[in-house]
């Protein structure tokens, strides 16, 4: 596993450069995705430009103005926000203190983050003072619905971190209620559908001010929602963030860390070794007078832990189906004696590695739109079918995966269930919508 780019760096090239422990491979696989969305949202917008279907904007800017405090201010605070959190992360992060928790604490290094405030700042004013004429003039400039990925982009991470973070609260409300602030401000802890359902209004809310046709906008950022998702995927299986499956009861972790086979009975021996494990989320450290918690994912009682019994087939790895992601970013599981380091645990009973496949089947789904793309001639096609995909890819995942459940008349389902069920219900109905619209007009 590669709970940060150290270990990556550590493994494919033999160099242990400790500044890059920073760097979650979540976070970065993350950035990713949005890259990779970035690009395909705006080759599809300038497809639908070339075919008259988005109009560009008139737009009025005022230039050779002087830089305002306001500008000055907020370039400040920028500067010394990464000053102050990623230069005090590399010289003054604690040994004990992972890079994550503290990014999201109060610790940091004042003079650089006062230093880089004042860089960016002054740069700023420099570069508006080159532009300085003087009398300001208007000037009108035409802008197309691609040059406004950036901001897209931008909307998008935002809103969908608070989204993601406000429906894990929901999702988690009884932990959330026990510990507020560290369940809202903590680093992980993320539910996707929050994310999608929260930026897809705001950027349709910017779609709208912006004057861009919201069908055709959304048309366009269907397959890049789901090749965000693959490659964001990625790091969750590289990393071990907790988003995994059920458990395996074909095999066990070895003292390796390893997934093998297990024996008659050896499944059921290792729900007891490991009971606090499984019933509380809880290990005893050897050494510290106090459990070590280090999962949510507590069962009732040990015949109600959720595993199936699955052997992979001779042709297919093991991991495929059942991994126990050793040294995971979560440090979730018990101990790999073998391994001195912060990152040592797997879990004691592999899961089945639900990223891997959900890289896999919305790396398919989004070859799958990319190619019918330009034989679609009816706006808001693309969208139903994305919703209906989209929602059928969640809902079968989740019959492997481990989430809160709820009640929703009389019927037991995830919130990712019940979302991914109403997503692909409103897909179907907007393709049919949409089929009996454009028969109307023929």
């Amino acid at each position: 596993m590669y709970p940060n780019l150290y270990y990556v760096f550590k493994d494919w090239f033999g160099v242990e450069w400790k500044p890059l422990s920073f760097l979650n491979t979540f976070g970065f696989m993350v950035a990713m995705g949005f890259i990779a969305a970035a690009i395909v949202l705006s080759s599809e917008l300038r497809r639908k430009e070339k075919q008259a279907l988005l109009l560009p904007r008139e737009e009025f800017i005022t230039v050779g103005k002087p830089a305002t405090f306001l500008e000055l201010l907020i370039n400040f605070i920028t500067g010394f926000l990464f000053g102050y959190k990623l230069i005090g992360l590399v010289m003054n992060k604690p040994e004990d203190v992972n890079p994550q928790e503290y990014i999201f604490s109060s610790q940091g290094n004042f003079v650089a983050g006062t230093l880089v405030g004042l860089l960016l700042a002054g740069l700023k004013w420099w570069e508006k003072e080159k532009q300085k004429t003087k009398e300001p003039e208007q000037r009108s400039v035409r802008i197309w619905p691609h040059d406004r990925v950036g901001d897209i982009i931008v909307i998008g991470l935002i809103f969908g971190i608070i989204g993601a973070k406000l429906f894990d609260c929901f999702e988690n409300w009884d932990d959330f209620i026990e510990h507020p602030i560290d369940r809202l401000f903590s680093a992980g802890g993320l539910t996707f559908y929050g994310g999608l359902i929260l930026a897809a209004v705001a950027i349709c809310f910017y779609g709208y001010k912006k004057n861009i046709r919201l069908i055709h906008l959304i048309d366009a950022a269907t397959p890049a929602l789901l090749i965000a998702y693959a490659v964001g995927r990625i790091g969750c299986q590289v990393s071990g963030d907790g988003d995994w499956g059920i458990y395996n009861s074909a095999y066990i972790t070895d003292a390796n860390g390893k997934s093998v086979e297990a024996k008659p009975g050896e499944f059921e021996s290792r729900l007891t070794k490991y009971q606090s494990y499984f019933l509380y989320g809880e290990v005893q450290d050897p050494g510290s007078p106090r459990p070590l918690r280090i999962t949510d994912r507590k069962s009732e009682s040990l015949d109600k832990v959720p595993h199936k019994f699955v052997k992979a087939p001779a042709y297919l790895p093991i991991w495929m189906v059942a991994y126990s992601y050793p040294q995971n970013v979560n440090k979730d599981g018990i101990k790999i004696e073998s391994i001195q380091d912060e990152h040592n645990r797997a879990l004691p009973i592999p899961v089945f590695p639900t990223p891997f496949y959900e890289t896999v089947v919305c790396t398919l789904l989004f070859l799958v739109l990319w190619s019918i793309r330009k034989r679609i001639k009816v706006a808001g096609l693309m969208t139903g079918i994305y919703l209906v995909l989209n929602g059928a890819e969640r809902f079968l995942i989740e019959k492997i995966r481990v989430n809160n459940q709820m009640y929703f008349l009389g019927i037991k389902l995830t919130q990712a269930e019940l979302i991914s069920c109403t997503l692909a219900i409103a897909g179907v109905l907007i393709i049919i919508f949409v089929l009996l619209r454009k028969q109307a007009k023929e």
